[in-house]
């Protein structure tokens, strides 16, 4: 006979998993996703192998929550090294170049981090999961194809340096989607007049969600060890955890089950225009909706009860 496998279940919650070094954010995911035996998971916003740190899985009604945490910013903890290039611009690539010299003062290199904040333009790296043609960029990279990237417009809203003892460079960075670090770094480098590489990346966190909320795989193993499911759904942030600042509607029980059912309904007066979150009278959020110029609650994502 086979393997018995677990039971399936209707998880639905954040998890803000603390990846470890070495293993994909899909190998992550799914070994999450095994953990809580869920029936439904996806995780917003992939990290390098190479990166640990602060990775949203998404279980059940709340993946129709991903795209809004796939735009939030983000602050990871970079570790460099200078006068050192490599295949990927992190560690886990081949060497391609030492520059030994010139080693910059610490007044070059607070210069050349202050050139990368605000609004910039970031050449996307080679390696990255960017498709050309339907083909990952990181494919082709493989095969040693280096095909053009146009700039891409994103917001870095700071970078504080940590510490430099050539040639290692440590800093913190808050940034938009879509911010590479390792284009920082590469191009912090090249404003030094130097080369430069990854050696160690973490994500602190994803807006809204704190450093502080995460959870490592040891500390889940245990907590269900502990207090079986329900010890371990407890490590789950609610739905709404998300998205904290945007507005509330409470609907009575006739309006909030024809939302449900896909049709729009009248809206508070002085409601204001746009994204809603939608609760029942018992406090319940079953979706996310849209408040139109015409006066209508719009049901956009619906969760159910």
């Amino acid at each position: 006979m086979g393997r018995e496998r677990p039971p399936v279940r209707d998880v639905r919650g954040v998890l803000l998993l603390d990846k470890p070094r070495g293993v994909t954010s899909n190998h992550a995911l799914q070994r999450a996703k095994r953990l809580f035996q869920a029936a439904k998971a996806g995780h917003t916003g992939s990290l390098d192998p190479l990166a640990t740190g602060m990775l949203p899985i998404c279980f059940g009604a709340a993946t129709k929550l991903s795209s809004f945490l796939l735009d939030a910013s983000k602050r990871y903890r970079v570790s460099a090294e200078l006068g050192v290039a490599t295949t990927t611009g992190d560690a886990e690539g081949e060497i391609i170049e030492r520059r030994p010299e010139p080693v910059p003062s610490a007044g070059e290199v607070s210069a050349a981090l202050a050139t990368l904040t605000g609004e910039i333009e970031q050449v996307p790296p080679m390696y990255s999961a960017l498709k050309r043609d339907g083909v990952p960029l990181y494919r082709l990279a493989r095969r040693g194809v280096e095909v053009p990237r146009e700039p891409r417009r994103v917001t870095v809203y700071s970078i504080d340096l940590e510490g430099f003892n050539w040639p290692i460079l440590d800093f913190t960075v808050s940034c938009s989607k879509g911010t590479y670090v390792r284009t920082i770094v590469t191009d912090a480098a090249a404003a030094m007049g130097t080369v430069g590489h990854v050696r160690e990346l973490r994500r602190l966190s994803v807006a809204p969600f704190a450093e502080s909320d995460m959870r490592t795989f040891e500390v889940l193993e245990t907590a269900l060890q502990d207090g079986g499911q329900a010890g371990l759904d407890a490590a789950l942030r609610p739905l709404d955890a998300a998205l904290p600042d945007w507005p509330r509607v409470t609907l009575d029980a006739g309006a909030a089950e024809r939302l449900l059912h896909g049709q729009t309904v009248a809206s508070r007066p002085g409601a204001p225009l746009g994204w809603t979150r939608i609760y029942t009278e018992s406090g319940a959020l079953i979706a996310l909706g849209e408040v139109t110029a015409a006066g209508e609650l719009a049901p956009r994502r619906v969760f159910g009860t």
